[in-house]
């Protein structure tokens, strides 16, 4: 492919002749440079492509886009090599996305929920659709890993070339902050985008709840219509501010287009009727809680927005089989109940908890921890929301990645202080597992928070299987056949 072709609609400036050159790839990574390709020299946190770009060259790179002078015959200067990066990507494979109608959904919390409903509404009427998520990434039917809640532009558009072939109409994705401020999906016009929440996360990355906004409100630029949740602040800030026309839904406000009435959560799932102008319909929903409810509002009014009936909207909801890791009850065959679910900030351990409590007749224990080399000032936060909302609390490892995990520990006991509700701290999660399996009273829910659909942990050595379906399921047959084992380290002090 001609570097003209690859570079269409960005501005830039070259050497005479470069455009004719013929490229055989664009890369970002140096070290995935090979003879015909394009470099792009991309500005991080702690790299910078642009000192890596000789080295490109030497590697048998025949162009060199950068955004400052790099001193080499080869370069085209353009504004921005994040936007220029992506947009390549999309000429390279064709402008994929331009046969797919594309559906993003950002926020907080509730992003893989939200679309792996909608693509379970758009299948069930006849659609066929690819999703791209934090879980996995599907083609209809066909699963693919996924690295990245957002893929790289040359992943994400790869991605959709293949959708594209496999006849896919619509795609449904999580577009996550990290996406929106790096620029991975610019160049791409949304159908609809819909808006969750926001609360306090990624700030190690956007250093404050401004910035994390901004980047979120990018989504709602680049798209058709959007869909707000008129229950969060920063929603009512998506509808003043954004350019785009906006449909609302509410689970407690009738000022909103769509709200949610006569909500009753059950054990398995949650009843509500669904109200807007003209409508009214019972949804009976497979996962319980408020917030399961609001993430059900979402999915129903976007999927009206892009043109899916009222009836073959609510039929999916009533028949949807629920998400991997979200509010996922195990089987154990045990009197206690013991539920799986991803919840790994402050508000959503205070969501999934809130939820329990609303039809647990026994006690809540959860167990969970803090990731590693992530946001610290987030951990006693989580530590208060589970002492608050549960009735017991196992303080273990998430993912310590390259941090100490007592450290991390450490810097999460704070959030106790004042509160009254008994603690236990046990650094392994294997053993804090078994721990919590042992301890467990008849009428009790146990929840492990934090993993979800994760399969995997991530420690200083590197990432270990970690499976916690299969891993509760090992556990229950070792207790079962040695009786109880864990004995409890020396606990810490507040």
């Amino acid at each position: 492919m001609k570097l003209e072709t690859i570079m269409q609609s960005i501005a830039y400036t070259a050497a005479d002749g470069l455009e004719a050159l013929e490229i055989e790839n664009i890369t970002c990574d140096s070290r995935q440079v090979m003879p015909g390709m394009v470099f792009v020299c991309i500005k991080g946190g702690k790299m910078d492509g642009h000192d890596h770009a000789a080295q490109a060259v030497e590697r048998g790179a025949v162009a060199v886009v950068a955004q400052r002078d790099v001193g080499l015959p080869c370069q085209l200067l353009v504004e921005n090599t994040r936007e220029a990066y992506a947009v390549m990507c999309a000429n390279f494979y064709g402008n994929p996305a331009r046969n797919l109608k594309l559906i993003g959904v950002t926020g907080t919390n509730g992003k893989t929920t939200i679309t792996n409903l909608l693509k379970y509404i758009l299948q069930r009427s006849g659609h066929k659709t690819g999703l791209i998520g934090t879980i996995q990434n599907e083609i209809g039917d066909m699963i693919l890993p996924a690295k990245h809640t957002t893929p790289d532009p040359a992943q994400l558009h790869a991605l959709f070339a293949r959708m594209v072939q496999a006849g896919c109409e619509y795609v449904v994705m999580e577009v996550s902050s990290h996406a929106l401020d790096q620029c991975r999906v610019s160049g791409c016009q949304f159908e609809a985008a819909v808006f969750t929440n926001l609360t306090q996360d990624h700030l190690d990355y956007h250093g404050t709840m401004e910035n994390y906004f901004n980047a979120k409100k990018k989504l709602f630029h680049m798209c058709k219509v959007g869909i707000v949740n008129y229950d969060d602040p920063y929603g009512q800030r998506i509808i003043a501010e954004a350019p785009c026309p906006i449909h609302t839904f509410s689970i407690v406000s009738d000022n909103a287009e769509y709200t949610a009435k006569n909500i009753s959560i059950r054990a398995d799932g949650s009843n509500f009727a669904f109200l807007g102008t003209g409508i009214i319909a019972r949804v009976r929903f497979p996962m319980p809680g408020m917030f399961s409810v609001s993430n059900a509002m979402a999915a129903a009014v976007c999927a009206l927005s892009v043109g899916i009936s009222l009836d073959q909207t609510v039929t999916a909801l009533n028949d949807c089989p629920g998400v991997c890791g979200r509010t996922q009850v195990l089987p154990t065959n045990t009197p206690y109940t013991v539920i799986c679910d991803y919840a790994h900030t402050p508000d959503g351990i205070e969501k999934i908890l809130a939820a329990l409590r609303e039809f647990v007749t026994g006690k809540i224990m959860i167990l969970f921890g803090c990731a590693g080399n992530r946001d610290s000032s987030k951990r006693p936060l989580m530590t208060s929301a589970a002492a608050k909302g549960a009735d017991f609390v196992v303080l273990t490892s998430d993912n310590p990645r390259s941090e100490d995990p007592m450290k991390i520990i450490m810097d999460a006991l704070p959030g106790f202080q004042g509160y009254q509700t008994p603690w236990v701290v046990i650094p392994n999660r294997y053993q804090a597992i078994r721990w919590a399996l042992e301890n467990a009273q008849p009428g009790d829910v146990l929840l492990l928070a934090g993993k979800g659909h994760e399969d995997y942990q991530v420690l200083d050595y590197g990432t270990v299987s970690f499976d916690e379906r299969l891993v509760v399921q090992e556990l229950l047959t070792r207790i079962a056949q040695e009786g109880k084992q864990v004995v409890l380290p020396p606990q810490p002090s507040l």
